[in-house]
């Protein structure tokens, strides 16, 4: 199959089928009332198609974003997460270490595209992104494979990342899974 092919039939299965999401917003500073980057990415996944399930806040730390997470992995409802806030180089960034600990394959070149389309609007200050994807294998027959996507929480990353990488591919890549 060609991969306009497999897209189309990705487009197909997630007519019928809308891909279960949850969003992390990861912040010290942001609150339910003044977190954009959660509520927008909800807004553009919605509007491709897919399902919120939940939406989260929690601080920056390790072990509050790693129990968030495992339990959305657990969760049957749920095939993709997406966390915003927390991958840039502050100290209190803990974002890209306790998701990459979570992985079982990361996608490298989500990453790479990123920070290449953020190149083109924001241009050297792209590097400091260390935005990340990958995918949680379920060790179970039942499987919940679940695909992690970590972002920047500024409204302008969101929608980078969500319309021109996430969304497009998002049906394809639980439809491969499956």
């Amino acid at each position: 199959m060609s991969v306009t092919d497999h897209e189309s039939s990705a487009k197909e299965h997630t007519r019928s089928h809308p891909v279960g999401c949850a969003i992390l917003t990861i912040s010290d500073t942001r609150t339910k009332e003044t977190d954009i980057g959660g509520p927008l990415a909800a807004e553009l996944l919605i509007e491709s198609g897919h399902l919120v399930v939940d939406h989260r806040l929690v601080k920056d730390e390790p072990q509050a974003i790693t129990d968030q997470i495992r339990k959305w992995i657990a969760d049957q409802q749920i095939s993709v997460i997406l966390t915003t806030g927390g991958t840039g180089i502050a100290p209190r960034d803990t974002t890209i270490e306790a998701v990459r600990n979570l992985l079982t394959a990361e996608l490298e070149g989500f990453g790479e595209l990123f920070r290449m389309l953020s190149y083109q609007q924001i241009g050297s200050a792209a590097m400091l992104s260390r935005a990340i994807a990958g995918l949680v294998a379920s060790n179970t027959d039942a499987g919940n494979d679940t695909f992690i996507f970590a972002i920047p929480g500024s409204p302008n990353a969101v929608k980078l990342a969500v319309e021109k990488l996430i969304a497009p591919q998002l049906g394809h890549l639980v439809w491969q899974r499956r």
